[in-house]
C-alpha cells in the first residue's frame, strides 16, 4: 500500500516536471544556446571575453535548475518526515501491544494522509516554480546576449 501511495505522488510530481520543462525549461535552454552562440560571433572578442560571455548566458538557467532542485529537495524531505513520523506511530502502536492488522491499517491511513496532503501541495509548488522561471526567463529574453 504504502508503494502505491509513494508512486502517486512520483507520478503526481513527473507531470508538474514535465510541464515547467516543456514550459519554461526547453525556452531558456533555448535562449542561452542563442546567447552563447552570440557570444561567439563577436570576432573583436578574446578568447577570455567569450568565455565569459558564454558563462553569463549559463548563469540564468543554471540559477532556474537551482531553484527547481531545492524546490523538490524540500517537497521530499517534508514527504520522508511525514511517512518516517507514520512509520514512528506504527512503531509506538506495536510496542502498546496492538494487534499487528490494527497498526498496518493505522499506517496505511497515515501514510495516504500524508500523500494527499502532499498532493495538495503540488498545484502550489508547480505555481511558484513556474513564476520564479518565468521571471528568469523574461530576464534572458530581455538581456539576450550577454557580452
Amino acid at each position: 500500500m504504502a508503494e502505491l501511495q509513494q508512486l502517486r505522488a512520483r507520478e503526481a510530481v513527473d507531470s508538474m516536471m514535465n510541464s515547467l520543462e516543456r514550459e519554461n525549461i526547453w525556452k531558456m535552454q533555448g535562449l542561452m544556446y542563442r546567447c552563447s552562440a552570440g557570444c561567439c560571433e563577436d570576432s573583436q572578442a578574446s578568447m577570455q571575453q567569450v568565455h565569459r560571455c558564454i558563462a553569463c548566458c549559463h548563469a540564468p538557467l543554471a540559477q532556474a535548475q537551482a531553484l527547481v532542485t531545492s524546490e523538490l529537495e524540500k517537497f521530499q524531505d517534508s514527504l520522508a518526515r511525514y511517512t518516517m513520523h507514520c512509520n514512528d506511530k506504527a512503531k509506538d502502536s506495536i510496542d502498546a501491544g496492538s494487534k499487528e492488522l490494527q497498526v498496518k491499517r493505522q499506517l496505511e491511513s497515515c501514510v495516504t494522509t500524508c500523500v494527499d496532503d502532499h498532493m495538495n501541495l503540488i498545484p502550489t509548488m508547480a505555481k511558484k516554480m513556474k513564476e520564479s522561471l518565468s521571471s528568469i526567463g523574461k530576464q534572458m529574453s530581455a538581456i539576450g546576449h550577454w557580452g
